[in-house]
C-alpha cells in the first residue's frame, strides 16, 4: 500500500542551481570538489557532458540510464555557470547519501542493530529437490516464524534466480555464502575513502591496492549478514537462509563506513536492471538528509537543490530497475515513527559533521529514500514474540509487510528479556569480527567480548565460519527478500539460464499470502518498561487485513510458494 509518492515530475519543480545574473560567466576558484549533475528529461548524455565541460568541469563517471554524472570542478562558480545550461536539471555538491537504518538519536550508526553487544507467469522451471535444515538453524527463530523451514520442502529456490544485495559488500568466501555467491555478476561501485575532506577518518586505511575492494569483500559486516538471511546455503554447515538455493549477487554501493554516495547507489540499481537481477534488498536510507525535501524553509537554496537532485536521481533509478524486472525490497527504517507523521528532523544534514539543524518535515513534499520512492516493498520488524520491535517505524502509509527483525527487549519480565537470541543470527565476516575485537586474529577463537555479544563459530575440515546477532528493519527486509526470491523461483518464466517475473506480481503474491496479524489490544503500545521514552510509544491503526504495525501481515514463505498462483493476473 502506498499513499505518498512525489513523482519525478513534481520532483523537478523549482530552481535546480543557483541563478546567476546575465553577463559574464563567474570566475572559477577554490579547491577541486565533486558534484552530481543531473540531466533534464530528454537531454542527451553528450549534450550534458558538453555543458559540464563548457562550465569548467570534468566528467569522471556517468549513468546513461538516469542522466546522472559525477563531475569535478572548482568549489566556487561552477554551479552558477551551469544555471544557464538548458540540458542541466540539477547540480549539487556530492556528499554521502545513505547508510544502514539506525536510531538518529544514537551517536553510533550501528546502535540499534548491534545493541546485542550490550545485552546478555509462463513455463515453470523444474522444481529443485527439497533440502534439509543446517546444524545451527535451530537458533534462527525467524526461519520458522515465516515457515521458510517448511517452504524449502516444496521450493528451496532456484540458482537461476538472482538476488542483489545493495549494501556494504558481501563476504563471498564465507562458507555459508560461497556456494551461492555469483562472483561473475557481482560488482563494487565504490572506492574506499580513508579520510574525508577535513582529514577526519572516514573509511580508514585501504585494504587493497587502488582502494577498491574485491567483489567478495565486506568491511562493514552489514551486507554479509543480510546475504546470509536471504540465501545462506543449505550445505550441512552453519546456518541456511530463507531461499537456500538462489544466487547472491553483491552490488555494493556502501562505503566501509556504512555511508552511501549517490552515484554508486544509482549505478547499482540500474546495473541490477541491466544484469537481469530478480530481487534487490535495500537496507539503508538516504543521507545526508534523513528526509529529502523539495523546498524546506529551514534549508539554504543550495541544500534544497541538493535534496532535489537526490530525489530525482533515485526516482529515476528505482523506475529503471522496476521496468527491467527487479523486485525492490526495502527496510522500513528504525526511526520508530509513524511514516505518515514524521517527527522533527534534528539530524540533517549529517555530513559534514556538525552541520545539522532542526527541520519541520512536511509529509507531502519530503521523502525518506529509497523507502518512499516508487515500486518499493516496505518491511517492518517484529520480535520473536510477534510484538512490533520498539525501533521499527510503522503506519499505514509505507508499510507493505512485516518480517522477523529481532527485538532484544522482547519478553519483558522474563529471563529472555534483553538476550542476544531475541535478535537475528546470520553470517559474520571474519575480518570484521577481528577488527571489532570479537574474534582473535591469531587463533580464530571468539574473544570474551564476542562471547558476550553472542558471536558463534562453526568449523569443519575446510575451515570455519562466524555468525553474529543483529536486530533492525535491516534484518527484516532480507527475510522478505528471501520470500520474494522463492516466489520468482516458483512462478517465474524460465528461458534457459534466465528467469523473469513482473515485480508487481511478486509483490501481490507476497502481500496476499502474508499471515494476517491484527493490531494489539490496547492499540497504543508503550515501551517504557523496556527502557524507552515517550517517542517510542506507537498506536496501531487499521484492521486485521491491513494495519500500521504489520501491513498486509507477516511474510509467509510456505503460503507464498503453495498458494500464490491464485493471485497472478
Amino acid at each position: 500500500m502506498r499513499l505518498k509518492f512525489v513523482s519525478a515530475v513534481a520532483a523537478v519543480v523549482g530552481a535546480a542551481v543557483v541563478a546567476v545574473p546575465a553577463g559574464a560567466a563567474p570566475d572559477l576558484f577554490g579547491q577541486t570538489v565533486e558534484y552530481s549533475v543531473l540531466a533534464r528529461v530528454g537531454a542527451t548524455e553528450s549534450a550534458l557532458e558538453q555543458a559540464v565541460v563548457a562550465a569548467g568541469g570534468t566528467v569522471t563517471r556517468g549513468n546513461a540510464a538516469t542522466g546522472l554524472l559525477t563531475v569535478t570542478a572548482p568549489e566556487n562558480g561552477f554551479t552558477e555557470r551551469l544555471s544557464t545550461a538548458p540540458d542541466v536539471q540539477f547540480a549539487s555538491r556530492t556528499v554521502p547519501i545513505g547508510h544502514s537504518p539506525v536510531d538518529p538519536a544514537a551517536t553510533d550508526r550501528d546502535a540499534v542493530e548491534k545493541e546485542a553487544r550490550a545485552g546478555r507467469h509462463g513455463q515453470v522451471g523444474s522444481r529443485p529437490a527439497p533440502v534439509a535444515m543446517d546444524p545451527m538453524d535451530g537458533r534462527l527463530w525467524g526461519l520458522t516464524s515465516i515457515r521458510a523451514d517448511q517452504a524449502r520442502t516444496v521450493q528451496p529456490g532456484d540458482s537461476r534466480v538472482r538476488v542483489g544485495v545493495l549494501d556494504t559488500g558481501v563476504d563471498g568466501t564465507h562458507p555459508d555464502i560461497a556456494p551461492n555467491f555469483d562472483e561473475e555478476l557481482s560488482r563494487n561501485f565504490t572506492r574506499d575513502m580513508p579520510v574525508d575532506d577535513n582529514g577526519n577518518t572516514f573509511d580508514g586505511p585501504c585494504e587493497f591496492e587502488g582502494c577498491v575492494d574485491p567483489v567478495n569483500w565486506d568491511d562493514g559486516g552489514h551486507g554479509t549478514h543480510v546475504a546470509g538471511t536471504i540465501a545462506a546455503a543449505a550445505n550441512g554447515f552453519g546456518i541456511s537462509g530463507v531461499a537456500p538455493q538462489v544466487s547472491i549477487v553483491n552490488i555494493r554501493a556502501g562505503q566501509d563506513s556504512g555511508t552511501f554516495f549517490l552515484q554508486p547507489v544509482v549505478d547499482a540499481l540500474t546495473y541490477a536492471g541491466d544484469a537481469g537481477l530478480d530481487v534487490v534488498n535495500m537496507s539503508f536510507y538516504v543521507d545526508p538528509w534523513l528526509y529529502n525535501c523539495q523546498a524546506n524553509p529551514a534549508d539554504s537554496p543550495e541544500q534544497q537543490a541538493q535534496q532535489r537532485t537526490i530525489v530525482t536521481a533515485m526516482i529515476r533509478a528505482l523506475d529503471y530497475a522496476h521496468r527491467n524486472g527487479v523486485t525492490q525490497v526495502v527496510a522500513l527504517s528504525n526511526q520508530h515513527e509513524d511514516s505518515g507523521h514524521p517527527q522533527v528532523d534534528t539530524s540533517s544534514p549529517n555530513f559534514p559533521a556538525g552541520s545539522a539543524h532542526s527541520r519541520d518535515i512536511d509529509n507531502d513534499s519530503c521523502l525518506l529514500l529509497p523507502l518512499e520512492g516508487p515500486h518499493t516493498i516496505g518491511v517492518a520488524a517484529y520480535g520473536p514474540s510477534g510484538k512490533k520491535a520498539d525501533y521499527s517505524s510503522y503506519g499505514l502509509e509505507q508499510i507493505s509487510v512485516s518480517a522477523p527483525g529481532g527485538y532484544l527487549r522482547d519478553y519483558f519480565g522474563t529471563s529472555q528479556f534483553n538476550t542476544n537470541t531475541n535478535a537475528i543470527l546470520s553470517a559474520y565476516p571474519r575480518n570484521v569480527g577481528v577488527a571489532e575485537g570479537m574474534i582473535d586474529g591469531t587463533t580464530g577463537e571468539i574473544t570474551n567480548a564476542g562471547v558476550r555479544a553472542g558471536v558463534q563459530k562453526a568449523c569443519d575440515d575446510n575451515g570455519c565460519g562466524y555468525y553474529q546477532y543483529l536486530q533492525g528493519t535491516s534484518m527484516a527486509a532480507p527475510h522478505a527478500a528471501g520470500v520474494a526470491a522463492l516466489i520468482v523461483s516458483e512462478y517465474g518464466t524460465y528461458t534457459g539460464d534466465d528467469v523473469t517475473m513482473r515485480p508487481d506480481d511478486v509483490q501481490r503474491i507476497m502481500e496476499d499470502t502474508a499471515a494476517a496479524r491484527p493490531c494489539p489490544e490496547p492499540r497504543t503500545v508503550e515501551y517504557k518498561n523496556e527502557g524507552r521514552d515517550d517517542s517510542y510509544t506507537a498506536t496501531c491503526e487499521g484492521d486485521t487485513e491491513f494495519n500500521g504495525f504489520y501491513g498486509n501481515g507477516n511474510v509467509d514463505a510456505l503460503a507464498a510458494v503453495t498458494d500464490g498462483a491464485k493471485y497472478l493476473g
